[in-house]
């Protein structure tokens, strides 16, 4: 039997899939949730095989927030990230982080069980939509490697230690814990960041760290 656990901010997505996996006698659900926090203590409380997690929920980084956590558990289950749209810098980066694929919502039932049957596995997942353009995007990514490098390099060093870490998934306290800093003084360096890089918000500054080579180091 594959535990299986969702996550959506959407009860409608939620309760398509339970939809769903109802005629499939081989999945049990055993948790859902409506954001990253409850998606990280349903994986924490109930050690699901896969978890499906939008990558978009109550914030730009809540699903990406959410994936680093529960990878970050013990005996973690496959994570595919599920989203409405193939937005590729989301994909570049939910992969880079650790998840094992990556679906649209609107993907057909009978392959979406296929999916969650091949992560129970340890395989990985990517719909084919989203496939086709990975290879393009990895070009873009080619092309957009220098203007971050030089974006990040007019940053002070501890500025470009909080973008890395950002682009880790960390909170503003678990930066802080690294980096021997006070919550607020991180506050107040992630401010500073985001609007020297011109960042709407923190995935935009996970995609920096990403592509100025941040995450390599």
């Amino acid at each position: 039997m594959i535990k299986l656990m969702f996550a959506d901010d959407e009860e409608l997505v939620r309760s398509g899939l339970r939809a769903m996996m109802s005629g499939a006698s081989d999945i049990e659900i055993v948790g859902e949730a409506s954001d990253g926090r409850s998606a990280v203590e349903v994986a924490r409380r109930y050690h699901p095989d896969v978890a499906l997690l939008d990558i978009k929920m109550r914030a730009p980084d809540d699903g990406i927030r959410a994936l680093r956590a529960i990878l970050a558990l013990p005996d973690p289950p496959s994570v595919a990230m599920l989203t409405t749209f193939d937005i590729d810098e989301y994909v570049s980066l939910a992969l880079r982080l650790g998840a094992n694929g990556f679906l649209l919502k609107d993907i057909d039932p009978s392959a979406l069980l296929r999916a969650i049957r091949d992560l129970a596995k340890g395989g990985a997942v990517l719909d084919p939509g989203v496939a086709a353009r990975m290879v393009q995007s990895h070009r873009d990514e080619q092309r957009a490697a220098q203007p971050a490098r030089k974006l990040l390099a007019s940053l002070s060093e501890r500025e470009r230690e909080v973008v890395a870490l950002i682009g880790q998934g960390l909170s503003n306290a678990e930066i802080g814990g690294r980096l021997h800093l006070s919550e607020a003084t991180v506050k107040g360096y992630v401010s500073a960041v985001l609007s020297k890089i011109g960042a709407a918000n923190r995935v935009q500054a996970a995609l920096l760290a990403y592509r100025g080579g941040l995450l390599d180091q």
